[in-house]
């Protein structure tokens, strides 16, 4: 009633004197960007304002949650130009706070979610991002969240025009993403990342769970193991797919109510490329059972299975291309060389070494990261003899910090489908070098792209399930929707609008961001969105990498 009143006077007002000015001056929007997980001590830190106002030389608070004092006081930076729907926006650095605290930032009335800053705020995050392999466990595995699935795989194998109605064993690995197909491609990606992972640091990737003395990742990646050694359908040829695209026409449901569970064709083919990242995850393998785990028996299986496939590399084509389309790799060199160093550091033969070189020489630097372009692990394992393959990656980074530069949220690269995965790539990339030459040139490349993730972002929305105050929910995954939560979950992160016009997304809700979106940069969290929202096992592998080696 109050408000109707003043209303009919502003109007009233209008009318009697009409070259009188009325200023009502909205309230200024101003919205705060920080990594919710927090920071260590030592790391650079920052976040990111965007405002409707020009709010430059204002007072900056970064207040304790535990006694609200005040441990940074500053001013907002000078205004860095419109972005998107707002005219304005600012970076500001409080590298300079490091003691240990939740802590909130502040900024006149408005206040960000609160981080902490510990030497062990990444502690538990790889360990939490492990949990999703086990809700993709397919067959009889011990899944989580779900029964058993899937126990007919596959039901018949098709070889180009041909098919073979017998049935064939691959039960068991992990689904890839939020369907129910299983590809070697990523499978044997993910596996070797998961014992990568213990290689590089087996103290930070140690953590035992379950108390049964073996590391929890590399139980885990015995499931990717296990299941690769039942995709070798022959001499020559490897299953490089379990189901086709009618998958994706069924329906939300659980995979033990799949309808398709006793009609699961699999795909056989062969190429370099898959022949290099499968006898990389079984070299691997093979020494990690042998000198950390001593089961001879199974490294020995792992050894066999690794140089009998190598072996055959001459004779196949560059790039495997069965199956439904999808993960089809544009290269081989950098997997085939990856292949290559491992099996001469599980053997010791010369010969595994100079083609390593060689392969890893033509691979030469890939300015990305993902499933399919990987180079940087072969270029890793080679600098370890001959530090000159460690250019490569540095030549990665280079680019990688050039694009951080050009925009305001720091991302390292163009979008694209799967960009939280290249995104913590970078970051992944940046350990490796810094392992090799303990240089710093892109400490801060690296944290941006860790910060974005996990919510110094324009949504300020961390990607990942659970870690922070604001997390993605809505995710692409069908056991996710259906249970209502998903440990781990970790989403594919944002794309362009023009690259989601090419698939006509029907939403489920009104997009909650929407003040945020722009042509260049779009998320939704929202269970349709398999494009910006779904979580894959090669995403989760990338992150538990990057994350583990932050933990303290």
């Amino acid at each position: 009633m109050i408000f109707n009143k003043i209303f009919f006077l502003l109007v009233a007002a209008l009318f009697l004197f009409p070259h009188c000015t009325v200023n009502i001056q909205a309230e200024q929007e101003i919205f705060i960007r920080a990594n919710q997980a927090g920071y260590l001590p030592g790391d650079i830190k920052s976040f990111v304002v965007l405002s409707s106002g020009n709010i430059e030389g204002r007072k900056v608070e970064i207040r304790s949650i535990k006694t609200n004092k005040t441990v940074f006081a500053g001013k907002v930076s000078k205004n860095l130009g419109a972005y998107g729907n707002f005219e304005y926006s600012y970076v500001v650095d409080f590298s300079k706070v490091s003691e240990r605290g939740e802590y909130e930032i502040v900024i006149d009335d408005k206040k960000s979610l609160s981080f902490t800053i510990s030497k062990s705020v990444y502690n538990n995050l790889a360990e939490q991002l492990l949990e999703f392999f086990k809700v993709q466990r397919c067959g009889y595995t011990n899944p989580s969240m779900h029964d058993v699935c899937h126990i007919a795989d596959a039901t018949s194998i098709i070889e180009g025009a041909k098919i073979n109605s017998m049935p064939f064993d691959v039960t068991g690995g992990w689904h890839d993403a939020g369907d129910y197909v299983k590809f070697l491609n990523t499978t044997a990606f993910s596996t070797y990342m998961l014992l990568f992972a213990y290689d590089f640091d087996p103290i930070k990737f140690g953590f035992d769970k379950n108390k049964n003395k073996v590391p929890d990742i590399l139980e885990e990646a015995k499931i990717g193991l296990d299941w690769l050694m039942r995709c070798r359908y022959n001499k020559n040829k490897l299953i490089t797919q379990v189901q086709d695209l009618r998958d994706h026409d069924n329906g939300w449901r659980l995979p033990e109510n799949d309808p398709l569970g006793f009609d699961r064709p699999a795909f056989a083919g062969i190429g370099k490329n898959l022949i290099g990242i499968y006898s990389a995850a079984m070299a691997l393998a093979s020494r990690i059972w042998k000198e950390k785990l001593n089961y001879p028996d199974f490294a020995d299986k792992c050894l066999d299975a690794a140089e009998s496939l190598y072996a055959i590399n001459n004779s196949a084509p560059d790039v495997d291309s069965s199956g439904s389309g999808m993960y089809i790799d544009k290269y081989y060199e950098g997997k085939l060389a990856l292949g290559a160093i491992e099996l001469y550091l599980a053997t010791n033969k010369i010969n595994y070494y100079k083609e390593a070189q060689t392969l890893a020489d033509s691979a030469g630097a890939d300015y990305w990261w993902s499933w399919g372009d990987i180079n940087s692990l072969a270029h890793y394992r080679i600098a370890k003899f001959d530090i000159r393959f460690a250019d490569y990656i540095r030549k990665n980074l280079i680019e990688f910090n050039k694009k951080k530069e050009s925009n305001l949220f720091g991302k390292g690269v163009e979008l694209s489908w799967g960009t939280n995965n290249v995104l913590l790539g970078i970051s992944l990339q940046s350990i490796l070098l810094k392992r090799l030459t303990n240089e710093s040139t892109f400490d801060t490349l690296s944290v941006y792209q860790r910060d974005f993730v996990l919510g110094r972002n324009p949504w300020g929305i961390s990607f990942i399930f659970n870690a922070g105050k604001n997390y993605s929910r809505n995710f692409h995954h069908q056991i996710g929707t259906i249970k209502g939560s998903l440990p781990g979950g970790f989403a594919a992160g944002p794309a362009s609008k023009e690259f989601l016009k090419n698939y006509n997304i029907q939403y489920e809700k009104a997009d909650a961001y929407s003040k945020f979106q722009t042509d260049n940069v779009y998320y939704r969290d929202d269970r349709m969105d398999y494009i910006t929202n779904e979580p894959t096992i090669t995403g989760n592998a990338t992150a538990i990498f990057v994350f583990g080696n932050l933990s303290n």
